[in-house]
């Protein structure tokens, strides 16, 4: 794994008044749903101020798009009780770029690699 193959998406969700515990609840499913993908790195969610943050990152933006496939019906529920006011992908040119098709219908916030520190 370096900076320029790995591809972390960070998607802001406000639930809608009152929902934010119901939010939480469903967040397990999520977490359930990505254990077995093989291209997770890293895959957790935290709250402030009423806001939820999904902080996930992926080998590949193909790991990524896998992801999205997988938990799709599950978000497309939680967006029945939230809304998205925040959406980052970031990850190299390259890897971006296999991901932009697929998110085209998305307000997506493209952050392209510029450098980074490889272990």
């Amino acid at each position: 794994m370096t900076p320029h193959t790995t591809v972390s998406i960070h998607p802001y969700f406000k639930p809608h008044e009152g929902r934010l515990a119901e939010f939480i609840a469903g967040m397990p499913a999520f977490i359930e749903r990505t254990r077995s993908e093989e291209a997770v790195l890293f895959y957790d969610f935290t709250v402030c101020d009423g806001i939820v943050f999904c902080r996930e990152a992926y080998v590949g933006g193909e790991g990524a798009l896998r992801h999205l496939d997988n938990v799709g019906d599950l978000l497309g529920e939680a967006l029945k009780i939230a809304e998205l006011v925040r959406l980052e992908v970031h990850g190299s040119a390259t890897e971006l770029d296999k991901m932009r098709e697929a998110l085209k219908d998305l307000p997506v916030q493209w952050f392209v690699l510029e450098c980074g520190l490889e272990k």
